[in-house]
């Protein structure tokens, strides 16, 4: 089978295609032929280096994938042959044209969406859900959505008022993607490209943080003191949030780490089928910037290291 395998950390061109032998399911695994193949921007930093994963190159990187069961493992019904299934590998193996999952982080793509439009939605939405029903807003509170036209950022503005938010705030780096945060539903919007921009916050009771470093802790200094909380979940910066006990202590607001096995047990085992009804029953939509073939992984790589797209980029064998 055609797979894109990582050779060294690095540069994109690292990324080269691959002629491998088709996998089999072991227990409790499907094998799937794959009609979509997500690309994230976690991925270019695992692929750059700048993100701590652990590797064991050479190796075929990717989380997910949707397409058409062909084989099951030991302990999987069988009458799973031949769905559509979409769904996360826990962490590599998805840039390939056959692509092992485990049967327990697959859903089935419901009637009325293609194989793309579960696979751009379904992950980002999910985790976008789990942050929302995490930060239990009671209504009318003022949210910062960092990143605002990121994959996940776009849901969370996108549903924060429908989850009681009064005021969203989002961030962007580019012109364009600030008009897009404005049309999803941000009612403020600043460029967190331009040094110190927390500055021009006001108190914010809910920061989703998505960006990391040393503006986290000035988004900190923002948080309404006695009730306030981030809920951090990326670093898109390359670095971790510049956050201490001290900082918390002072202001008696609180962070949230949203990561770790409990918590993708809960994306994955409840947010994430209910990201796939929403997204066929039309109460979510599947954005998708760029689909490229499978060769051009590297390319998909530049286009969302360029931070020019809005949307998923996706992959087709």
């Amino acid at each position: 089978m055609r797979a894109i395998v990582l050779t060294a950390t690095g540069e994109p061109d690292n990324l080269q295609l691959s002629d491998l032998p088709r996998p089999r399911p072991g227990a409790g695994q499907i094998l799937i032929r794959a009609r979509a193949i997500g690309v994230s921007y976690a991925e270019t930093q695992i692929r750059s280096g700048t993100l701590p994963f652990p590797l064991p190159l050479p190796t075929v990187i990717g989380a997910e994938v949707a397409g058409e069961v062909v084989e099951v493992g030991e302990g999987v019904p069988g009458q799973l042959i031949g769905s559509t299934l979409v769904g996360v590998t826990g962490g590599l193996g998805a840039y390939a044209e056959y692509v092992l999952l485990p049967a327990a982080m697959a859903c089935p793509v419901p009637d009325g969406l293609t194989p793309e439009q579960a696979l751009a939605g379904a992950a980002p939405g999910a985790l976008a859900l789990a942050l929302l029903h995490k930060a239990a807003l009671s209504g009318g509170e003022t949210v910062l959505v960092e990143a605002g036209t990121s994959s996940v950022g776009a849901y969370l503005v996108g549903h924060a008022k429908e989850f009681g938010a009064g005021h969203v705030i989002a961030t962007a780096g580019t012109p364009a993607k600030r008009e897009r945060a404005a049309e999803l539903g941000a009612d403020t919007v600043l460029d967190h490209n331009t040094p110190g921009w927390p500055a021009g916050l006001p108190d914010v009771d809910v920061a989703f943080e998505a960006i990391g470093g040393a503006s986290a802790g000035q988004v900190l200094t923002h948080l309404t003191p006695g009730t306030g909380r981030m809920l951090y979940y990326g670093l898109l910066s390359g670095e971790q949030a510049a956050v201490t006990a001290a900082d918390l202590m002072t202001r008696g607001v609180t962070v949230t780490g949203c990561s770790g096995p409990a918590w993708a047990g809960q994306v994955f085992g409840t947010h994430y089928p209910e990201m796939l009804a929403r997204l066929a029953s039309g109460r979510s939509e599947a954005h998708v910037a760029r689909t490229l073939p499978l060769e051009r992984a590297a390319d998909a790589h530049r286009l969302l290291e360029s931070r020019t797209v809005t949307g998923r980029v996706l992959l087709t064998p």
